[in-house]
């Protein structure tokens, strides 16, 4: 377990969301959903993030997430939610809810209706600080358009308004230019096929997707990773060779339907997508149920 005086760090799960038939959420299924990633050693979970398919939820079905959520975890395990929205003002108040819900942290995305500048970047950061919560930033400049680079990190922890960043640049030179000009930002691996690279570049957590389907053996892949002894090292290299077919879709435009069928595949509930997001073409889910077959065969759970 993490240190409940950092609750952002360890392997804090993208939760997919079931649905019903109907494409309602299945809250009962998504609050098992959590106690089984809690038994199954993750550290945390992080609703209503791109995986959680937030852009398709009304506020209240938003607010209905976190709640379960929060509900649901067992003592010792965090719940981070996804507090991004299209203004600056709205995503102060989801930060707001979180804290009124329970939350231990929020992770926020920077402006992203248009390529914000530097400081309208810090002004949406102070304005979510002023929730209290601390920010856990997210920093993914493909779909945002607005890229946190290691300078613009160092500005907002200086300000004392973030405590660490997710970096789904997929650029693992980054986490040294980080430690570099703002030591003691926590970088949390942010795309799950550079998980080795970052835990040797020092990461200190992991918001991922494979543990959805598979959160035992992505508990211990962490583990390996992010261990200064290379026994540990040499372990987790194998494990991530056979892996990596899987780990590489949370970083393409169809991540939340791969996850949703690598769930399926594996006896959890992964289950439909809402609009517009649509099924997977048949090679990729053939592609997909067979390696997560090969990894049931290994032991792998």
């Amino acid at each position: 377990m993490v240190e409940q005086s950092k609750p952002w760090r360890g392997v804090q799960v993208a939760a997919a969301l079931p649905f019903q038939d109907d494409l309602t959420i299945d809250v009962d299924a998504y609050a098992e959903h959590v106690r089984f990633l809690a038994e199954n050693g993750c550290d945390g979970i992080c609703p209503n993030g791109s995986l959680g398919e937030y852009q398709t939820l009304t506020d209240e079905e938003r607010a209905l997430v976190v709640r379960t959520a929060i509900e649901a975890a067992p003592d010792g395990f965090s719940v981070m939610p996804g507090v991004g929205a299209y203004g600056a003002l709205q995503s102060r108040r989801w930060a707001e809810h979180a804290a009124e819900a329970g939350a231990q942290s929020v992770l926020l995305l920077p402006p992203n209706t248009y390529r914000a500048d530097e400081t309208t970047v810090v002004e949406h950061y102070r304005e979510v600080a002023k929730a209290g919560l601390p920010i856990v930033a997210y920093n993914n400049p493909y779909d945002t358009k607005v890229d946190l680079t290691p300078p613009l990190l160092a500005r907002l922890f200086g300000e004392g308004l973030i405590v660490g960043v997710k970096e789904f640049t997929g650029d693992v030179r980054r986490a040294y230019r980080i430690a570099e000009l703002a030591p003691g930002l926590d970088v949390i691996i942010g795309t799950d096929d550079v998980l080795l690279e970052l835990g040797i570049a020092g990461a200190v957590g992991w918001i991922a997707g494979l543990p959805n389907a598979l959160p035992a053996i992505s508990v211990e892949l962490y583990r390996l990773a992010t261990s200064a002894d290379p026994a540990d090292l040499a372990e987790a290299l194998p494990i991530y060779r056979a892996l990596h077919a899987l780990l590489r879709w949370d970083a393409t435009t169809e991540f939340v339907q791969a996850i949703k069928l690598m769930m399926d595949v594996a006896g959890r509930k992964g289950g439909a997508c809402r609009p517009p997001r649509l099924s997977l073409p048949s090679e990729s889910a053939a592609e997909i149920t067979g390696e997560v077959e090969r990894a049931l065969a290994q032991g792998w759970r």
